[in-house]
C-alpha cells in the first residue's frame, strides 16, 4: 500500500494540486471551475469523433447522450456564474483546502478503485454490435478521461487566493 501511496497517488495529487494552480493562475477563474469545464471539452471532443463514426439514429441517440451528460456540469458553470462575482478569495480557499484534506484521507481506496477501473474498463467492455461497440467506447473514453480527474482534483490542495493575482505577484518582485 505505501508503494501505491507514495508513486501513484501523490503524484496524481501533485500534478492535480498543480492543475488547479495554473487554471487559476492563467484564467483567474475559481478552482472548483476546471472540473465541469474539462467534462465539458471531453464531451464536445466526443460529440466530434461521434459526428465522424456515426450517422442517422445512432448519432442522434450519441448526441443526445453526450447533452445529457454535459448537463450537469453546464448547470454548475452557469449557477457558479449567477452567485456574482464574489471571485476566489480566503473564505473559499478555506473551504476547498478543508473538503481537500478531508476527501484525501477518507476517499484513498476509492481513488485507487477508480485508476484501476479505468485502466481496466476500455479492455473489458465489448459487444458484437458495431453502434453499441462505438456507444461503449465512447463511455470508456468518458469516465477514463473525467472520473479520475473529477476524484483527483476534489482531493488536491488548491491554489492560494492571490496565486492569480498579478498585482500580488509584482509586490513580491524585488528592485
Amino acid at each position: 500500500m505505501n508503494w501505491i501511496n507514495r508513486y501513484i497517488d501523490h503524484p496524481l495529487l501533485d500534478g492535480a494540486a498543480g492543475s488547479l494552480r495554473a487554471w487559476h493562475l492563467y484564467t483567474g477563474q475559481p478552482p472548483e471551475r476546471l472540473e465541469p469545464v474539462w467534462n465539458i471539452v471531453v464531451l464536445a471532443f466526443l460529440l466530434v469523433i461521434s459526428g465522424h463514426f456515426l450517422d442517422g439514429r445512432a448519432l442522434v441517440l450519441s448526441v443526445a447522450a453526450l447533452l445529457m451528460l454535459a448537463l450537469p456540469s453546464a448547470w454548475r458553470l452557469i449557477s457558479s456564474s449567477r452567485r456574482g462575482g464574489q471571485g476566489y478569495g480566503a473564505r473559499e480557499y478555506k473551504t476547498l483546502r478543508a473538503r481537500a484534506i478531508f476527501n484525501r484521507e477518507a476517499q484513498w481506496a476509492l481513488r485507487v478503485m477508480v485508476l484501476f477501473t479505468s485502466a481496466c474498463l476500455p479492455f473489458l467492455a465489448h459487444t458484437s454490435d458495431p453502434v453499441g461497440a462505438a456507444f461503449l467506447l465512447g463511455g470508456s473514453i468518458w469516465f477514463v478521461l473525467t472520473a479520475p480527474a473529477k476524484f483527483y482534483l476534489d482531493a488536491a490542495e488548491p491554489p492560494m487566493p492571490n496565486d492569480g493575482d498579478r498585482a500580488f505577484r509584482s509586490n513580491l518582485q524585488f528592485g
